[in-house]
C-alpha cells in the first residue's frame, strides 16, 4: 500500500539500528526482526520489468497495531499489513499481520517503482505491480474462490481504485484483480514482458500512451479486455475447480442436518413425554454358609 504522507514521527521507546542502507526501528521486543527485514531489504536485486536495483536509502518502521501504533498521523484501514511513504523514503511494517517479509517485498516494490517512475500511474496499477513483483501468488489462489469474481462481478478500474481503500474482503480481491491487470499488460507484449511499459515510463512517457504502445489497445478498450480475460480465468467454472463446490456441498450438508434436527423435535419431545423408568430390582438377600437366607 502507498501512501503520499508527511513524514514519520517516531515516538519514545523505539530503538534503531541500521544496516547497510536501511535504518530499521522498532520496539525493543521486535528488534531483532527488524534487522532480519533491514537485511532483506538493503542491496541490489531483480525487479519485475526493471532489471537489478536496490532500494537506496529506506527508514524501515516495525510496528504493532491496526493504525501503526500512531506512527502516522492520518486514518489508515485497520487492515493494513505494510504502508509505504515514498516521499520520505519510509516503509511500515506490522509485526502482527502477516508474513513481514513477504509485506516488506510488496512495499519494497512500491519504493523501487516510485524510483523508477516520474510519471503519474493510476494506484491499481502501483498496487498490482507491487502483488507481481512481490510473488503475492496466494493472492491469486484466493481469487480462484471470490464468488463475486466468479460471478462475473468485475469491476472497472475507476472502482478498482475505490475497492483497494475499501473494507477488507473487498480490498483483498481489489489487490489480485489488480496483480492480473499488470500481469496481462506484460502478456499482451510481444515479449510478454512488462519492460517495454517500465521503460516508456522511465522516460516520462504518459500512462496511456504507454499502454497503447505496448498492448495495442487505448487504456479504455484494454479494461474491457482486462474484464474479459478475468471473467475467462476465474470464471464459475474455475471457482468450482478451486473448491468452491464442495465448499457449497458442505454448507448444504450442515443445512439438511440442521432442518431434520428441528424437523424431528416435536417428535423427539413426545417421545420423551410419559416414559416412566422402573426402579432397578433389589439386590438378592446374601447367603450365609449353609447357603441359605439369614
Amino acid at each position: 500500500m502507498t501512501l503520499q504522507l508527511g513524514p514519520v514521527a517516531i515516538p519514545p521507546g523505539f530503538e534503531g539500528v541500521r544496516v547497510g542502507e536501511v535504518f530499521a526501528v522498532a520496539r525493543k521486543a521486535d528488534m531483532a526482526l527488524a534487522a532480519g527485514l533491514a537485511e532483506a531489504a538493503d542491496g541490489i536485486r531483480d525487479w519485475y520489468g526493471l532489471g537489478r536495483r536496490g532500494a537506496g536509502e529506506v527508514r524501515l518502521v516495525v510496528t504493532r497495531g491496526g493504525r501503526g501504533d500512531g506512527l502516522i498521523r492520518d486514518r489508515l484501514p485497520s487492515w493494513g499489513a505494510g504502508f509505504t511513504i515514498p516521499a520520505a523514503r519510509t516503509i511500515l511494517i506490522r509485526a502482527d499481520a502477516g508474513d513481514p517479509f513477504r509485506i516488506l517485498r510488496h512495499e519494497l516494490a512500491h519504493l523501487v517503482l516510485a524510483d523508477a517512475i516520474q510519471a503519474r500511474v493510476p494506484l491499481w496499477f502501483s498496487e498490482g505491480y507491487a502483488v507481481v513483483a512481490a510473488g503475492e501468488l496466494s493472492r491469486l489462489a484466493r481469487l480462484r474462490l471470490n464468488l463475486s469474481v466468479a460471478r462475473g462481478d468485475i469491476p472497472g478500474f475507476f472502482e478498482l481504485d475505490r475497492a483497494l481503500r475499501g473494507s477488507e474482503p473487498a480490498a483483498e480481491a481489489a489487490y489480485a484483480l489488480a496483480g492480473t491487470a499488470v500481469a496481462l499488460m506484460a502478456r499482451r507484449h510481444p515479449d510478454r514482458s512488462l519492460t517495454p511499459l517500465l521503460g516508456r515510463l522511465e522516460a516520462g512517457e504518459g500512462f496511456e500512451a504507454a499502454v497503447l504502445a505496448t498492448t495495442g489497445s487505448p487504456l479504455g478498450r484494454f479494461e474491457v479486455e482486462w474484464q474479459r480475460d478475468v471473467k475467462r480465468r476465474y470464471g464459475l467454472f474455475g471457482w468450482v475447480m478451486a473448491g468452491g463446490l464442495w465448499a457449497l456441498a458442505a454448507v448444504g450438508v450442515l443445512a439438511a442436518l440442521w432442518l431434520r434436527r428441528r424437523r424431528d423435535r416435536p417428535r423427539r419431545l413426545a417421545l420423551d413425554q410419559g416414559w416412566v423408568i422402573e426402579p432397578d430390582d433389589p439386590a438378592p438377600p446374601a447367603l450365609d454358609e449353609r447357603g441359605s437366607a439369614p
